[in-house]
């Protein structure tokens, strides 16, 4: 269960990647989002209730996910599990449509139709691409792989994708009960004008967790998330696997 959001009187929501923790006001990179919209409020009160009456993470997240007007803008609202495949197969096709740029901050990145569309913009070079991950995290991520076994065909694309484009990585404190918690921890992806953020790590897992996701049209906002991330990338050195 890897929501962090608040519906408040049915016509505002509060959402991001922040956890509630004073690691994560203090030591971590996060985005926190708020829109004031019943529309909106709406799909997330399904959301919750399909949580809170069913008690099992894999029936929920089967919320409509048709556009939403938020003031000028369009909005869609995704959900995870119930639409975890279908929003990985959107952002991976947003990033390999994009014309102009694509700034990226995730711990990590292991969905298979991200990792692939990431890995052919890295390698043609066509479009303005970078972004930053948690290289402890990420280390950790190929570490399993390789114990597991279930995903070798992972490995190159990741490697392609954060070594050929430029990609930071912070060095944060590895996971153990008791120590501090100083991820790069923000999930946010750019690609031209619009915006996907939310709580959902770019990952195979994040697809089958309660997670969810805002798809923002704003080139505003855009403009904006796309500088956060480059700040983000000018505080850690280049990524090294």
């Amino acid at each position: 269960m890897h929501h962090k959001y608040v519906v408040r009187d049915g016509g505002a929501v509060w959402t991001g990647s922040t956890n509630w923790t004073a690691d994560s006001w203090t030591r971590e990179e996060n985005v926190i989002l708020t829109a004031e919209s019943r529309e909106l409020a709406g799909r997330f009160s399904e959301d919750f209730e399909q949580l809170w009456t069913k008690r099992e993470v894999e029936r929920s997240g089967k919320v409509d996910t048709a556009p939403l007007r938020v003031g000028e803008t369009s909005v869609r609202a995704w959900f995870c599990p119930g639409r975890g495949e279908r929003l990985a197969h959107r952002i991976a096709k947003a990033i390999g449509t994009a014309t102009r740029r694509v700034r990226i901050a995730s711990p990590v990145i292991s969905s298979g139709p991200i990792l692939g569309t990431l890995a052919q913009a890295a390698s043609d070079g066509k479009v303005d691409l970078a972004g930053v991950v948690d290289r402890t995290q990420v280390l950790e991520v190929i570490r399993q792989w390789q114990q597991n076994g279930n995903a070798p065909w992972k490995e190159p694309l990741l490697r392609t994708a954060l070594t050929r484009a430029p990609f930071s990585g912070k060095h944060s404190t590895p996971y153990a009960p008791g120590r501090v918690h100083d991820y790069m921890h923000a999930k946010v992806t750019v690609t031209d004008d619009v915006v996907f953020l939310g709580s959902f790590n770019l990952s195979h897992s994040g697809e089958q967790n309660a997670e969810n996701v805002l798809e923002i049209a704003d080139a505003a906002l855009a403009d904006r998330l796309a500088g956060f991330v480059d700040g983000i990338r000018g505080r850690y050195p280049g990524v090294d696997l």
